[in-house]
């Protein structure tokens, strides 16, 4: 027994030292890996993942009204600036290689500044993490003067868009009250991203009301480094079922109709598509009060917040599938250092 107990404690600190190995060539040669659920597990040392890849989901406030939102306003809660950074810095003390600060609408709280400082933290204060930053927001709210504030630190910026249709778009509920245009903005923090030095990325939901629709044309002149396109998912409590401020079965699609969907635009050679299968237990979803989100059942379940019990204990509860997240693709080039100015257009 004893024996077993010192083999264990050996096989312990290997595995940490190879950890260590691992951390340092990611930082030095930008190299993005994935690492294992387990270091140690042979050694009887259950461990949870390493956090490579965080969304967090800062603010549940948004200022469009989209029907199928999977992530909605149930709260208005934003932590104060000082408790996410203590979060932040526990996350990149425990691994973390990208952040993606995500809504509701990222750019509502205080016109983005909110979210400006937490990116300038993480590539100053936390710059020995080598942390690469994305956002995600329907664009609405982004102005010229946050891009020259904060551009600098913002590694990639997914815009979503799910039709180029004005009468589409209302229907879907992107927009905010009858003067927007929401594909004219699009086009703007396009031309914005290239003057910022920022990766383009564009996002799409596929629904009932987009199926049909052809985005080539679009897509190619905006010409995004990524579009990622996902099939409409429901989750109880969010956009189904009982308590949901959104009731999404209007927009759903089979997997057939999302597969002609993506059958229709394979010449896009950016097209990154996402199932529901893919999508549900391959993110690692961080709330308001930065707690892990479980969505293994179909629901959000919350895990205790990370500000309280610390990262690894978090982790636990949050449902996270790391083998379905390097299948999906979840690691690429995260950086914008590591696009060549060709992909970037800049």
């Amino acid at each position: 027994m004893q024996l077993l107990k010192m083999m264990g404690f050996a096989w312990n600190v290997v595995c940490r030292a190879l950890a260590s190995v691992v951390a340092a060539l990611m930082a030095v040669t930008g190299v993005v890996a994935a690492t294992a659920v387990t270091w140690n597990r042979t050694a009887g040392v259950d461990e949870p993942a390493v956090p490579l890849s965080v969304n967090y989901h800062f603010t549940r406030q948004c200022n469009y009204k989209c029907g199928f939102c999977f992530h909605t306003a149930k709260t208005s809660f934003v932590l104060p600036l000082d408790e996410a950074k203590r979060g932040l810095t526990m996350l990149a003390e425990a691994g973390m290689k990208k952040l993606n600060f995500s809504g509701g609408e990222p750019f509502v709280r205080d016109g983005g500044r909110f979210m400006g400082e937490l990116i300038k933290y993480c590539k100053t204060e936390l710059r020995w993490a080598g942390i690469s930053i994305s956002i995600v927001s329907n664009g609405s709210l982004i102005q010229e003067k946050w891009m020259r504030q904060y551009g600098e630190h913002v590694d990639m910026l997914a815009v979503s868009c799910d039709s180029f249709n004005a009468d589409t778009n209302r229907t879907i509920g992107r927009q905010q009250g009858a003067r927007t245009d929401h594909v004219a903005k699009l086009y703007q923090v396009r031309e914005w991203c290239g003057q910022y030095k920022i990766a383009f990325k564009i996002n799409t939901v596929v629904n009932t009301y987009n199926i049909d629709e052809l985005f080539v044309e679009h897509i190619d002149r905006l010409r995004p480094v990524r579009w990622k396109v996902f099939q409409c998912l429901l989750l109880e409590g969010e956009n189904a079922g009982e308590g949901a401020l959104r009731n999404a079965a209007r927009f759903y699609v089979t997997d057939e109709q999302f597969d002609g969907f993506l059958r229709r635009h394979a010449e896009v050679q950016t097209l990154v598509p996402e199932t529901n299968d893919a999508m549900r237990d391959s993110y690692l979803i961080l709330d308001e009060y930065m707690r892990f989100l479980n969505c293994r059942n179909g629901k959000k379940e919350p895990s205790a917040s990370l500000l309280d019990v610390g990262v690894q204990h978090a982790l636990r509860g949050s449902g996270f599938d790391e083998q379905a997240f390097l299948e999906r693709g979840g690691v690429y080039l995260w950086s914008k250092q590591q696009m060549s100015e060709a992909e970037l257009e800049w």
